[in-house]
């Protein structure tokens, strides 16, 4: 008379724990899928604002250019689209500590066109109150782009050396822009922007 071994459940027992590590194995890598996805749509989207906020910062520069070869009378008058006709701040406004004026006033920034910057206040770009900024127009970017591309140009003087290794002050005779440019969206990728643009 033969006895066999008993294995009453065993292979229900190794079925279920194969199940268990197959399923496992599925959750993990529908995990690592999504991640992946995320990074990849937040790679997207912010490579479209980068690309807004470039063009962007281009439509600033053409405007600084403008400014810089504005005439009048048939002669070359610069910044007269500045506030005040040509983009040098005075001080006269209350101090950025005390109060928003000078980041809301007409009279500094009008049309994305702001004078000098105060030494002593904040960078324009880093308070919320700022409302110089302007929207950038004519771009075929699309409606997946995060937000609405903007700038703002801020003249800088008129005084700088026309090229880099001319020191003397009878060359201290060219212009500076400077221009900022964004794109920030709700819980999307945010981008900013500046350079630096110099006329003759």
């Amino acid at each position: 008379m033969r006895h066999y071994t008993s294995q009453k459940g065993i292979a229900l027992l190794v079925s279920l724990i194969m199940l268990i590590v197959i399923t496992l194995f599925g959750i993990s890598s529908i995990r690592t899928v999504l991640v992946e996805e995320r990074m990849t749509s937040n790679t997207y989207d912010r490579s479209l604002s980068f690309q807004g906020a470039e063009a962007a910062l281009r439509i600033g520069e053409a405007a600084a250019l403008a400014q810089s070869q504005t005439t009048q009378g048939g002669a070359t008058v610069p910044n007269l689209g500045f506030p005040g006709g040509n983009g040098t701040y005075s001080g006269s406004i209350s101090p950025c500590e005390k109060t928003n004026a000078y980041f809301t006033d007409a009279n500094l920034c009008a049309n994305g066109l702001c004078k000098t910057p105060d030494p002593n206040c904040p960078a324009r770009w880093e308070v919320d109150a700022f409302n110089g900024w302007v929207n950038a127009t004519g771009l075929s970017l699309g409606s997946a782009i995060a937000g609405t591309p903007q700038y703002f140009v801020e003249y800088l003087g008129g005084n700088f050396p026309c090229q880099p290794d001319q020191s003397t002050t009878s060359y201290l005779s060219c212009s500076r822009y400077r221009i900022t440019a964004r794109v920030t969206g709700n819980d999307r990728a945010s981008v900013m922007l500046q350079s630096i643009f110099a006329t003759e």
